[in-house]
């Protein structure tokens, strides 16, 4: 089957915003002072308090996602699980984030924090159902 157009343009922006998590990942996980420099005091000790499981969802969640995008775009079926574990990473990140984490990111970000979460749960779920239905019509192998 020929890949449609819209592959193409779902894979490749799906890429680009799953690299920006994943920038976000490595530039906050290595404390790369440039990029650090533009939180507040309070936000630098909530991003450093995470205990390794999250950091572990969030690392699953991030990297699986930039991996569902690639296999995406090779138009690999495993796509689909690759989203799936990606969500399964951020479920288990959210639970620390809003749940058991002794300060909530919202109480020190405001709602922005919330809107983003809301955002990348979209999209999370837009990416599965897409590459699901690709693989149902064929498209991925």
């Amino acid at each position: 089957m020929r890949t449609p157009w819209h592959l193409w343009l779902v894979g490749v922006l799906s890429l680009a915003w799953n690299a920006m998590g994943a920038l976000d990942y490595l530039l906050t996980e290595t404390r790369n002072a440039s990029y650090m420099k533009a939180f507040t005091p309070e936000q630098l000790a909530y991003f450093y308090s995470f205990p390794a499981w999250a950091v572990s969802c969030w690392a699953v969640g991030v990297w699986g996602a930039v991996l569902g995008s690639v296999l995406l775009l090779f138009r690999v079926r495993q796509a689909i699980w690759a989203f799936a574990f990606s969500l399964l990473g951020v479920i288990g990140f959210s639970i620390w984030q809003f749940a058991l984490a002794p300060v909530r990111f919202v109480d020190i970000a405001g709602s922005a924090a919330l809107i983003m979460t809301v955002a990348i749960y979209v999209v999370g779920l837009a990416l599965l159902w897409y590459a699901r239905a690709m693989k149902l019509r064929g498209v991925l192998r």
